[in-house]
C-alpha cells in the first residue's frame, strides 16, 4: 500500500493543498501507525501537513485511527485523562500537582505521555521522583485507582504505534499530526472521562473549539503551561468546559485579567527532585496550592458532577 495519493493531495503547498475528508485521513493515519509506509512517505506527511495544518476531518480521521490501535481503560466512575507531552523548561511542571489534587478528591486520573525529552523535565521524570505508579497496562492502571492514587502510563504502552511516530520528531527535527493527536488521546471507556485538552498559541484555541463540538467530546480546553494541561500558576487561564461537545458557560471559568498583586510560592528551579519536593510540601499542607490549580481543580470536579457513568451492582462489588 502506498499514501502516495494523499501527499499529492496536501503537499501541494500552503495555498495549493486541498484537505482530506475523516474516510481518507482514518486510512492515512492507519497506514503511518501500522508501519505500511516508507521513511520517505513518512517524512513527506509529515513535512505536509506542518505546512498545511489540519483541518478538524482530518483530525477526527487520525484520532479515530489512533484511538483504535489503543490500549483500552475501563472506567468505572468519572474519569480525568491529563495528557502530558511537552514537561517544563522555565516553569515547573505541575501537572503531577494536579493529579493529586484531584486524586485527593477521590478522582481517578489517568496520565499519558512520552517519558524522555532531553531539553525538558517530564511529568515521568516527576512521578519516579515522587514514587507514584507508572502503569505497564490497563490492570496497573486498576489497581493505581482502588489506592487512589493518579497513575501515569508512557506512550508505548498505550499506543506502540503513536509513540513510533512521536519518536519521529526527533529524525526529521519536526512536529507532526501525532503530536496534535497524543494530546487529545482519550483511551476510556467512551464517555467516562473528561479530557484536559491544551494548546500553545490562541489560534489553535479557536480549531479546538470547533473539533471538541464537532466530536461531542467531553473536554476542559485550556491555553496550558509550556504545552502541559495544567493551569499557568501564576495566573487563571480561561477554562472551557464542553459536555457532549456543547459548550457549558456555566462551568466554565475566565480568565484572570489585571495586574498581579501576589504571586504564588514556587521553586525557583524546575528539575524534578525540587519540583517533586514543592509537590510534596503542597500536598502536605505545609505550603498553599497555586489558587490557578485551585480553580482549575474546582472546574474539573463541578464538570465531572455532570457526567455520570451508570454502575451495574457487579461494577459496585468491585469498586
Amino acid at each position: 500500500m502506498s499514501i502516495a495519493k494523499y501527499i499529492k493531495e496536501i503537499g501541494r503547498g500552503k495555498e495549493g493543498a486541498r484537505a482530506l475528508d475523516r474516510e481518507q485521513a482514518h486510512d492515512l493515519m492507519s497506514q503511518v501507525l501500522d508501519g505500511q509506509v516508507s521513511d520517505l512517505e513518512l517524512g513527506a506527511f509529515a513535512i505536509a501537513m506542518r505546512i498545511k495544518g489540519e483541518s478538524l476531518d482530518e483530525l477526527d480521521g487520525f484520532l479515530a485511527a489512533t484511538v483504535e490501535r489503543c490500549l483500552p481503560i475501563e472506567c468505572m466512575r468519572p474519569t480525568v485523562v491529563l495528557p502530558s507531552y511537552n514537561g517544563a523548561r522555565r516553569l515547573p511542571n505541575l501537572t503531577p500537582l494536579l493529579a493529586l489534587l484531584l486524586a485527593q478528591e477521590g478522582v481517578p486520573v489517568l496520565i499519558h505521555g512520552m517519558p524522555e525529552d532531553p531539553a525538558r523535565v517530564t511529568t515521568a521524570d516527576i512521578f519516579r521522583d515522587l514514587g507514584l505508579p507508572v502503569a505497564q497496562d490497563a490492570a496497573g492502571i486498576q489497581q493505581a485507582w482502588r489506592r487512589r492514587e493518579p497513575v501515569y502510563i508512557r506512550t508505548d504502552r498505550l499506543c506502540p504505534p503513536l509513540a513510533r511516530l512521536l519518536d519521529a520528531r526527533w529524525v526529521i527535527g519536526l512536529r507532526n499530526p501525532g503530536h496534535t493527536v497524543a494530546k487529545l488521546l482519550d483511551p476510556c471507556t467512551p464517555g467516562s472521562a473528561l479530557r484536559v485538552v491544551n494548546y500553545t498559541h490562541p489560534e489553535y484555541g479557536s480549531t479546538l473549539t470547533q473539533f471538541l463540538q464537532q466530536t461531542g467530546a467531553n473536554a476542559l480546553l485550556m491555553r496550558g503551561t509550556e504545552g502541559e494541561p495544567v493551569a499557568d500558576p501564576r495566573r487563571t487561564p480561561r477554562m472551557d468546559v464542553f459536555l457532549h461537545g456543547q459548550p457549558q458557560p456555566a462551568l466554565s471559568v475566565p480568565a484572570r485579567e489585571g495586574v498581579l498583586t501576589e504571586m504564588p510560592l514556587l521553586p525557583r528551579q524546575c528539575d524534578a527532585p525540587t519540583t517533586a519536593v514543592y509537590i510534596q510540601s503542597v500536598v502536605s499542607g505545609e505550603k498553599p496550592a497555586p489558587p490557578a490549580l485551585l480553580q482549575q481543580v474546582e472546574c474539573i470536579l463541578h464538570s465531572l458532577r455532570r457526567l455520570p457513568i451508570a454502575i451495574t451492582d457487579r461494577d459496585e462489588r468491585s469498586a
